[in-house]
């Protein structure tokens, strides 16, 4: 089967009609329970204490809200080289919701250093790439609402997110390019001594497959709400005006 088939909005509403009841449930397991055995059945860590449990929605937002932004990136590609504009619509989607789990990952963030290092916010370099990246989803969000034109926006936007992606691998990345900085190594790493203890391992990953599955759910959602959109503005237009 043709990959590109599923560019189609129909044939797309109709995939998604069938993955979403099976994703849905799916993904509130994950989640809800990735937090539950987080939060109340994981011990203190000897030096961080139980702030470290914040660690169950941090890694995981701030994982997602960097992925979001190079899923755009794919499918604003995609726009730009095959014009299918379901993967426009994705991309604009997927920002939605990854300026959501962007602002976690900022405010999780916040309410770990304050114990940890003394303070709200420091200008370590994944900090500060951190929050050009939270900027940049608003400006694309922002571009997306000033112009009337579906396409022209698309095409605008899709720049757009081709130049911010260099802050999302900064975001990624920037402690391995800068050995200076408060932020803390890799939560997961094939490195031992920077990988977290199997007691916070497990529940970490079933948490991070949570808000994997949890982006890909509201991603969809949003991506079929815009679609129904346009064809009802589509339709409108055909309306014979009195």
């Amino acid at each position: 089967m043709n990959i590109w088939e599923y560019a189609n909005p129909r044939r797309f509403t109709a995939v998604t009609d069938r993955l979403l009841p099976v994703l849905i449930p799916m993904a509130a397991i994950c989640v809800v329970s990735s937090l539950f055995w987080g939060f109340f059945l994981t011990p203190d860590d000897y030096r961080q204490g139980s702030t470290v449990k914040i660690i169950y929605l941090h890694v995981p937002a701030a994982l997602m809200a960097i992925n979001a932004w190079i899923m755009m990136l794919v499918t604003s590609l995609i726009w730009l080289i095959r014009r299918h504009h379901v993967s426009a619509l994705l991309a604009k989607s997927a920002a939605h919701v990854g300026i959501v789990f962007t602002l976690v990952a900022l405010l999780t963030g916040a309410i770990w250093g304050k114990p940890m290092w003394g303070t709200y916010w420091a200008w370590d370099p994944r900090l500060t790439s951190f929050l050009i990246l939270f900027l940049f989803y608003l400006g694309y969000l922002a571009l997306w609402s000033a112009i009337e034109d579906p396409d022209g926006a698309a095409d605008l936007t899709s720049v757009l997110c081709m130049v911010g992606s260099v802050f999302a691998l900064l975001s990624r990345y920037a402690v391995n390019f800068w050995n200076q900085g408060l932020h803390q190594g890799a939560s997961l790493s094939l490195d031992k001594e920077e990988h977290v203890s199997d007691v916070f391992w497990q529940p970490l990953v079933l948490s991070i497959a949570g808000f994997v599955l949890l982006f890909i759910v509201l991603v969809l959602v949003l991506t079929r709400s815009e679609i129904r959109m346009r064809r009802a503005v589509a339709l409108m237009k055909r309306m014979p005006s009195r």
